[in-house]
């Protein structure tokens, strides 16, 4: 997967060029160029507001793109769309089952909309139940199970017809974290199988599990690739962490020390990037001592995904205000 073009591949299972969605004057996504390899994970990563729901409903025929192209299982998304969603399922961000009907008959109604036959919907649904750990709870109402089953109960409905293609939006937002594990391991067990599988999410921690990574901030791809290559190239310097009486405070003081780049949360610690970690870290402790902050601890740590993604956004913003500057003058 590359933020630049994609070399067209006829493994591609989703190939997009330069894809763009505006509303009105606001640019939703913003010419992204994606390649998902068949049977491969694809984790869009960013925060609230990124574009990835925007991306994923792009991908599944839902919007029309502004301007650019885009192909899932060889259907171009703006000319065939009918087409894509016959090859896809699509897992929404909101609660996608219809919570007045039991988990039997949300099953038979996605069946039917599928327009699989009595014989394979009852095979598929009883593939759905044990999948989903509800077998013997077939009439329950689905309003009435916990965060996690209906949650799988949403993915067995999604993958009834046995799509090659998975979209799932946010799909572990508002779960506790055995059913995100659980889930996870479903994911897994899909794309051993040969489903290609492109996920969105806020976690940082859930990209460590996909085999690619697509950065997105304000619509734009910030950055994208394995995740150790990521962690190995996204960074201009060495990561420490600080422990200390007050984080927050210890934040704003790395900030404006100059020396410090993209100091921030990390849990209840400090990430900042210096050039030299025996030199920063004797810095940090010697800045935040004088501003009368007990520091506990400050040392060199592995980069994660986290500290990758902080310091490309900040690179970007700054990149994006010079270039404000430039023009304005």
């Amino acid at each position: 997967m590359s933020p630049g073009p994609p070399s067209p591949a006829a493994a591609a299972a989703v190939r997009t060029e330069a894809l763009t969605r505006r509303f009105g004057a606001f640019v939703a996504v913003d010419q992204v160029w994606l390649t998902i390899p068949r049977g491969q994970i694809c984790g869009l990563l960013g925060p609230n507001g990124a574009g990835k729901s925007t991306l994923i409903r792009l991908l599944c025929g839902i919007l029309a793109p502004t301007s650019g192209a885009a192909w899932v299982d060889g259907c171009d998304v703006e000319r065939a769309p009918e087409c894509v969603k016959e090859r896809i399922g699509y897992m929404s961000q909101r609660f996608s089952l219809y919570g007045e009907l039991t988990v039997a008959e949300n099953l038979r109604f996605f069946a039917g909309i599928y327009g699989l036959d009595r014989r394979r919907a009852q095979q598929r649904a009883a593939w759905a139940l044990a999948m989903a750990g509800l077998r013997g709870q077939e009439q329950r109402l689905a309003r009435e199970l916990a965060g996690g089953f209906r949650q799988r109960l949403a993915l067995g409905c999604a993958l009834l017809h046995e799509p090659p293609i998975l979209f799932l939006d946010e799909p572990t937002s508002g779960v506790d974290p055995v059913a995100r594990r659980r889930f996870w391991e479903l994911i897994y067990q899909l794309a051993d199988a040969g489903t290609t599988v492109a996920v969105s999410t806020h976690f940082l921690d859930e990209a460590e599990h996909c085999h690619t990574v697509l950065l997105m901030d304000r619509g734009r791809v910030v950055a994208a690739g394995r995740p150790d290559e990521l962690r190995q190239q996204g960074l201009d310097g060495v990561v420490v962490e600080i422990a200390c009486d007050q984080p927050e405070r210890a934040v704003d003081i790395l900030a404006q020390a100059g020396w410090a780049r993209d100091p921030a949360l990390f849990g209840a610690s400090v990430h900042a990037v210096v050039d030299d970690a025996r030199a920063g870290a004797s810095r940090a402790r010697q800045a935040l001592t004088a501003a009368g902050l007990t520091v506990q601890a400050v040392r060199p740590v592995e980069s994660a995904l986290e500290d990758v993604f902080i310091h490309l956004i900040e690179r970007a913003d700054r990149a994006a205000a010079a270039a404000r500057r430039s023009r304005d003058h």
